[in-house]
């Protein structure tokens, strides 16, 4: 997984393959809603989702939760851990997920020996950074309904690039709650704006699939422009 993802944004060679495929790690799997990592940790290892869906977030006061990113299979939400030593958020299952933990030394030596992986890794926590970027642009101005179309965009085209998603559909395993908990509205608020899309045709959101009936459309209600997920192959149109 972790290979599929890295040659989504990047070109890898066969030697850098068998690199990344021979890390050791170690499997566990979790429930949903459990915390991976937490604010204040100081972890000693990063973690490769290889099935399931995370989150990372920030509890404020009175139990107030902000979504700061979701993460899909071949994803390591927690990679900057390598470098900074103190978690500043918290990273928690948002399925039922199977993870593989990967020790920081063993990361250290892999881009020690390979500096082409160590720029890849480097790429990757960037394109985050500009998932960022795009999420603050989004809360901070653009309309509740751009907010949704953007974020389902997003998340189909990632899966897609890893081989997750086609023909305008995917698994979106997110409740009411956590798409308003990620885009800054209320229940109701996202409630409304679903029915909004369905009552146009753009979207059928039922039992965890997305299916996007019109795709051009949810671009441009979303102002979506995919540069941002920096994606080497990108077949959607």
């Amino acid at each position: 997984m972790l290979v599929r993802k890295l040659e989504s944004i990047a070109d890898l060679s066969q030697e850098e393959r068998q690199a990344l495929q021979s890390l050791p790690i170690r499997v566990r799997p979790l429930g949903s809603g459990q915390d991976i990592v937490q604010d204040g940790d100081r972890p000693s290892q990063c973690c490769l989702i290889v099935e399931g869906w995370a989150y990372r977030y920030k509890l404020l006061g009175e139990g107030k939760r902000q979504i700061l990113s979701f993460h899909i299979p071949g994803d390591t939400p927690d990679l900057q851990s390598l470098h900074l030593q103190t978690m500043d958020h918290s990273l928690a299952t948002l399925t039922e997920a199977t993870l593989a933990f990967i020790p920081h030394e063993n990361l250290r030596e892999l881009v020690a020996r390979f500096p082409g992986l160590a720029a890849v890794l480097w790429r990757d926590t960037l394109v985050d950074a500009a998932i960022f970027r795009e999420w603050m642009t989004g809360i901070g101005r653009k309309s509740s309904y751009g907010r949704v179309a953007h974020l389902f965009c997003e998340m189909y085209l990632k899966l897609e690039a890893v081989g997750f998603a086609k023909e305008h559909r995917c698994t979106l395993p997110l409740t009411q709650g956590q798409l308003a908990d990620a885009l800054g509205m209320s229940n109701v608020h996202a409630n409304r704006v679903l029915q909004e899309m369905r009552s146009k045709d753009l979207i059928t959101l039922k039992s965890n699939e997305l299916v996007i009936h019109a795709w051009s459309e949810l671009v441009h209600a979303g102002e979506f422009d995919p540069t941002y997920l920096h994606l080497g192959k990108r077949t959607s149109g």
